[in-house]
């Protein structure tokens, strides 16, 4: 069993359970020296997607799941680890109970580009769901987009 942390539409527990059945929730917690950022505008069929970059003024909320073998290869795919638009690091991420190590995908490619206004509201839906502060879910919601995808 492996810890994973995420920081995108996984947060959501309806949509890590569709993705990954097997895998329950840990937990939440934060990257703290990272920051969450979108990039790949290019792979993404909607717009730039999200990832996180080092920056130790800023921190992620993320949300913790015990993926088991199983799972963890259906969620690689989901990533497109396999197909290199993702890869998975290991971090260490702050909870409540103390730090722990968790694999978190990041993406492969540079930073830069905007996400439609539809994955912002997915990402901020997710985040909602997962119990994230109030003032977090906001900085979502008003990140800068485009309308791609929109309509």
């Amino acid at each position: 069993m492996a810890l994973y942390a995420a920081y995108a539409s996984n947060m959501d527990p309806e949509q890590m359970a569709a993705r990954a059945p097997h895998s329950p929730m840990r937990g939440t917690g934060w990257l703290a020296g990272w920051r969450l950022t979108f990039g790949g505008q290019d792979k993404g069929f909607d717009g730039a997607l999200a990832t996180v970059v080092e920056d130790r003024s800023e921190q992620v909320f993320v949300v913790l799941y015990d993926v088991p073998a199983w799972d963890e290869k259906e969620l690689d795919s989901w990533e497109g680890a396999g197909l290199g638009v993702y890869r998975k690091i290991r971090v260490r991420v702050e909870t409540l109970d103390g730090d722990v190590l968790a694999w978190l995908y990041v993406l492969d490619d540079y930073e830069g580009g905007l996400p439609s206004a539809r994955y912002v509201g997915i990402l901020a839906d997710a985040a909602e769901a997962a119990g994230a502060p109030d003032d977090y879910v906001k900085d979502l919601r008003d990140r800068p987009c485009s309308s791609l995808g929109d309509g």
